[in-house]
């Protein structure tokens, strides 16, 4: 700081002022979307809400009293139509696994590899019921969230389908649950469990999102 110039040096100041002042309102919004009910959140509950999902959502699964003892796959099929106007429709795409394969080994795995997929889960199954009904208003904000990214994983995917443009994409989750350690007497289904959301058109603008 001290070798820039005056000017420099509040132009340096103010951004770092703005850097904090963000931090912290992120932090605040953050805490107060976790925070019991109270006075704030009931006046300010949909700026909070706004703030906060889906990119920011938290939660503690991985604790007690509850952690979570099943593994959840994404998977994803899609309908193409290629230049020449003909449709097409994919094979299953495990979303989930391409995640996995690129965390493993890594020592430094992107957030994106690791919670993308998984939350945006989260988030739809957290606001619809379990027959893929909407539950309340951030129902039809969860179905364009987990849409769109996984129109964006398909282009990434298929690179040679970069030419043709996804119509319709289905999704499932398959659920399988972990298995107790060898010594457990415990005995569990090892065959995974599919709920599958039917299938949703794909809008000109998340389409050539997608292709970009």
């Amino acid at each position: 700081m001290a070798a820039l110039s005056p000017r420099y040096q509040v132009v340096a100041a103010l951004a770092l002022a703005a850097v904090g002042v963000a931090a912290c309102v992120h932090l605040l919004m953050v805490f107060l979307s976790l925070a019991p009910a109270n006075t704030v959140t009931k006046r300010h509950g949909t700026m909070v809400s706004q703030w906060v999902y889906p990119e920011f959502e938290q939660n503690w699964k991985l604790f007690a009293p509850n952690p979570l003892q099943q593994n959840i796959a994404l998977q994803v099929r899609a309908v193409v139509r290629s230049k020449d106007g003909g449709l097409r429709t994919t094979g299953w795409t495990d979303l989930s696994a391409q995640d996995g394969a690129a965390i493993d080994g890594n020592p430094v795995p992107s957030h994106t590899q690791q919670n993308e997929v998984r939350r945006a889960w989260d988030f739809f199954t957290a606001t619809h019921s379990a027959d893929n009904r909407s539950l309340g208003m951030r129902g039809s904000l969860s179905e364009q969230y987990l849409r769109r990214i996984v129109v964006m994983r398909l282009y990434r995917t298929y690179p040679a389908d970069r030419d043709g443009v996804v119509q319709r994409v289905q999704i499932r989750s398959s659920t399988t649950n972990v298995q107790p350690p060898e010594w457990s007497r415990e005995r569990v289904s090892d065959k995974p469990v599919y709920r599958v959301l039917p299938w949703w058109n794909v809008t000109a603008g998340e389409a050539a999102g997608g292709v970009r």
